[in-house]
């Protein structure tokens, strides 16, 4: 894990070495071990460490025998080690031991074919001084980020976008039909990002930039549905799953330094740290965030699991006032606006592994999108069953086991839970059937846009950009669920505003079994029936781990991930206050004050709040606040000066220096 940033012009010289290393200082918490700079005749690289694999000789940027590839790699390359044995036998030579220097020389015999050969996370720049052009490329499932920008003839691209902000050529302003995206999906829809021109490279792709021009591709998508008449018994794809998990959780724990796992009490993150025990003799550290509120907190289930595998075991307990306190923070890093809390506790929760002396942590993400384990996925199968026969009496009562978390759950009432899941009206096509009641619940808080903001962003209505971004999805109801939760809410939200986001925020390496391509594939192969097995989520991971897991952890329901929302911050926050303001409010134009003043009144006197409310609150001021720090106030000096840096000109291999 690292910061990568970089910048190509072939009409122009050497790169301004300032300008690469203000980049750097903004990205330093992604890699405060190292920082390295190229600089070649229309091309820089730079590179910010987080040293976690070959700490002596690992340096970037790093390049092949002859100087003429050169690559600076965020992300760990997981078969490294097979894929090196292979090369040494056809005749490479290798300078280190690292994993990046793996993807330079199979690059030298593939080309951007050598990308499929890589099971791993990871976003890289690599530039071929013979071609003179620079390939970038990112994983498979988008747990890595890379973004770029153009200005004129000039490419410029980085980790985070901040970085891009360094060049201030570049203008900043929040793009209102992403602000629209995320008040109805969650999150931008990929390439879009929260700033007008600058673009995400999506999950799975490439782009080349040279001379003559650029190209773009996707080397992998998902799978296609396994055929009905290839079925096999549940034993084959219990032990399957097993045996794959096994695997992804054995060559994610190579490191050359300790490696830990967040433990939630959750039937994921448990299967996660069961198998890393399997795998490894070591003891085990394992970290958690705990609430005094018994609707979100966990710490029961932490408990069976850390005296069940006999962890080493670390807790943060986390309040409103924390979560107040930290959002800014959050914003910062997260680089879009949030309809929720949830990435403030896990910044704290990275705060607490970083201080603890551990680099790396194993977690369970990736398990609910490809193994069916939201209730969004019950939902959507409720909703069908009660449409085969809309006059049976019987079948909406099954909507009542639907969010028996949640204090507000819409299921508490029947007749409100039949209006508004039976068949809710949607501008979504059919496909899209499965989201349109999250979607439209979320689009709600749409109110609270300016008439401005509404017409800048209703030049492309939110139906036909989904339709546009998704093309043809599968044919099975489930599976399709699953694949727009999964090239959405997962790399969108999941993946980074509380994944990548906050963890290198604190500079802490995730890493994420059940996201190995070779699991992911399996899985979304297992007949339907075993991923959601009547309203059992997540059915064929809990019998490939029946002998692994205590039954009460097995038996469980899914209960997600939660943090309080609004009502952290109407307790006398002062930057609340102050950004929700009716002068703040009409400096930035997005969201209507009156409207807003109302829903802060209301949220005030009610005790217990709506989720509608509560995301629309967190979504404006989420929204103001990326305002303030991205647009009015940005500095590209509040990243720490970088003094100590590896400069390398043209093909030197170069010396640090001050």
């Amino acid at each position: 894990m690292c910061g990568l940033a970089g910048w190509f012009d072939p009409s122009r010289g050497a790169p301004d070495e300032a300008r690469l290393r203000r980049m750097l200082g903004l990205l330093r918490h992604r890699g405060p071990d190292g920082f390295g700079i190229y600089r070649g005749r229309g091309v820089g690289l730079a590179h910010a460490r987080l040293s976690i694999i070959d700490l002596e000789t690992g340096q970037q940027p790093m390049c092949n025998e002859d100087g003429s590839l050169w690559i600076v790699f965020n992300g760990e390359i997981f078969n490294y080690v097979e894929l090196r044995g292979d090369l040494l036998r056809r005749g490479h030579r290798f300078s280190s031991s690292s994993d990046t220097e793996v993807i330079l020389h199979l690059y030298e015999d593939k080309g951007v074919e050598a990308l499929a050969d890589l099971n791993g996370q990871f976003a890289f720049a690599l530039w071929d001084a013979r071609k003179r052009e620079i390939l970038l490329a990112r994983d498979r499932m988008g747990i890595r980020p890379l973004f770029y920008a153009r200005h004129g003839e000039e490419w410029i691209f980085a980790s985070e976008i901040k970085a891009l902000f360094a060049d201030e050529r570049l203008a900043r302003e929040i793009d209102p039909v992403a602000l629209d995206d995320v008040f109805t999906f969650w999150t931008p829809l990929s390439p879009r990002t929260a700033f007008v021109g600058v673009r995400e490279l999506p999950p799975a792709h490439w782009l080349r930039v040279g001379e003559g021009g650029w190209t773009s591709g996707r080397y992998w998508d998902l799978p296609e549905e396994a055929d009905a008449r290839d079925v096999h018994p549940e034993k084959f794809y219990a032990e399957g799953l097993l045996d794959l998990l096994v695997d992804a959780t054995r060559i994610q724990l190579r490191a050359d330094v300790p490696v830990g796992a967040y433990l939630s009490g959750g039937l994921d993150s448990s299967v996660t740290a069961a198998l890393i025990r399997r795998c490894a003799a070591s003891p085990l550290a394992t970290f958690s965030v705990t609430f005094h509120d018994p609707e979100f907190d966990e710490s029961a289930k932490q408990r069976v699991m850390t005296e069940f595998l006999r962890t080493e075991h670390k807790t943060v307990a986390c309040e409103e006032p924390d979560i107040a306190r930290a959002f800014p923070e959050v914003i910062w890093h997260a680089e879009v606006p949030l309809l929720r809390t949830a990435p403030s506790p896990l910044f704290l929760l990275s705060r607490l592994v970083r201080e603890n002396d551990c680099k790396v942590v194993l977690t369970g993400e990736g398990a609910d999108e490809i193994l069916a384990g939201y209730d969004i996925f019950k939902e959507d199968k409720v909703r069908r069953f009660m449409a085969a026969f809309p006059d049976s009496r019987l079948r909406p009562l099954l909507l009542q086991r639907l969010y028996p978390y949640l204090r507000q759950s819409p299921t508490r009432s029947l007749a409100y839970a039949r209006a508004f899941f039976g068949a809710p009206a949607s501008p979504f096509a059919e496909q899209y059937r499965s989201h349109a009641p999250r979607w439209n619940l979320t689009a709600g808080a749409k109110v609270f846009f300016s008439e401005d903001l509404r017409r800048r962003a209703s030049a492309e209505p939110a139906a036909e950009r989904v339709a546009l971004s998704f093309g043809a999805l599968p044919a099975n109801a489930l599976g399709r669920a699953q694949e727009i939760e999964i090239r959405t809410l997962l790399p969108g939200y999941i993946l980074s505003s509380q994944g990548d986001r906050m963890l290198m925020a604190h500079s802490v390496e995730g890493r994420f079994p059940f996201l190995d391509h070779r699991v992911v594939e399996f899985c979304l192969r297992v007949p339907p029936v075993l991923r959601l097995k009547a309203l059992r989520e997540k059915y064929i991971l809990r019998r490939a781990m029946a002998a692994l897991l205590p039954d009460s952890i097995l038996r469980m329901v899914k209960q997600p991930y939660r943090a309080p929302e609004a009502r952290c911050f109407l307790g006398g926050d002062a930057l609340a206050s102050e950004l929700l303001s009716p002068e703040s409010l009409a400096a930035t134009g997005f969201f209507d004050p009156p409207r807003v003043e109302r829903l802060t009144a209301k949220l005030r006197s009610t005790p217990v709040s709506g989720f509608k409310d509560n995301m629309a609150f967190v979504g404006m001021l989420s929204a103001q606040l990326l305002h303030r720090l991205f647009v009015r106030d940005f500095r590209a000096e509040r990243g720490p000066e970088i003094h100590e840096v590896r400069l390398l000109d043209g093909d030197a291999r170069g010396q640090p220096r001050r």
